[in-house]
């Protein structure tokens, strides 16, 4: 008997890991933010840099998702995405945008992307809009982790839950997208313009220690004394870094 479309399309992708084809352009912060955020959980990552790589991404690589920065990509790739994959299953497709106003996100959305995300944004908001996105388009045929464990520590996410030993943490959106980026970065130190730039935006006036307070009310969340760091210890002249395992 023939399969009916939907039940090939049912079959890709083969079952396991996510793949995700970034293009953003030349642009390394952009980039490593991206990147940050999406190899907490095991995606594949490929980035490309000009519209021949995209081109031959899409078609060598086959991913299962596409994220696009908008204002700088060829005006055919985007055209392209709407191609259908193999199987017959149109490929998802996030795009990043600079222009925070509603035409700038409703271009993006008439470019053929299936969701907008304006720059800067918190990394862990890209994470979950990215899983949403594969769930939706692939139901279980992708293996999907989306918890960071780091020591006794575990960010849940999708769920806006995190845990420390037996004990649930009760923290506001900030602290959790500080906490998710320190997290995911353990074992490095951010520094505190980076810690700026990620969660308030480059373009953002602040005090000279608003990250240094933020750094405080996350530690008071956690019970870490920072002569005695078990999680996020100083980096006199240079940031923070997130311990990878308990001291």
């Amino acid at each position: 008997m023939t399969a009916l479309p939907h039940q090939q399309a049912a079959r890709w992708p083969a079952r396991g890991s996510v793949r995700v084809l970034l293009m953003l352009d030349d642009q390394p912060g952009l980039t490593r933010l991206v990147q940050d955020a999406l190899d907490q959980v095991g995606f594949v990552l490929r980035n490309v840099t000009t519209s021949a790589e995209g081109s031959a991404g899409l078609a060598k690589w086959q991913p299962h998702l596409v994220v696009i920065d908008i204002e700088h990509a060829d005006a055919s790739l985007i055209e392209r995405m709407g191609d259908p994959a193999p199987g017959g299953k149109r490929l998802p497709v996030i795009g990043l945008t600079h222009g925070s106003d509603l035409n700038s996100k409703l271009t993006a959305f008439a470019a053929g992307v299936d969701d907008v995300l304006t720059i800067p944004f918190a990394p862990q908001e890209l994470l979950a809009r990215v899983i949403a996105l594969v769930r939706r388009s692939y139901s279980d045929a992708v293996t999907l982790t989306p918890v960071i464990k780091v020591g006794e520590l575990e960010i849940d996410i999708l769920n806006h839950v995190v845990r420390a030993g037996t004990s649930e943490l009760h923290l506001t959106a900030l602290e959790q997208a500080l906490l998710y980026l320190l997290a995911s970065n353990a074992g490095r130190v951010v520094s505190r313009e980076e810690i700026l730039d990620t969660l308030w935006g480059t373009n953002y006036v602040a005090d000279s220690n608003v990250v240094d307070r933020q750094i405080r009310n996350l530690r008071a969340r956690l019970h870490d004394d920072w002569k005695q760091p078990r999680f996020i210890s100083t980096v006199p002249g240079l940031g923070y870094r997130f311990l990878s395992s308990s001291h």
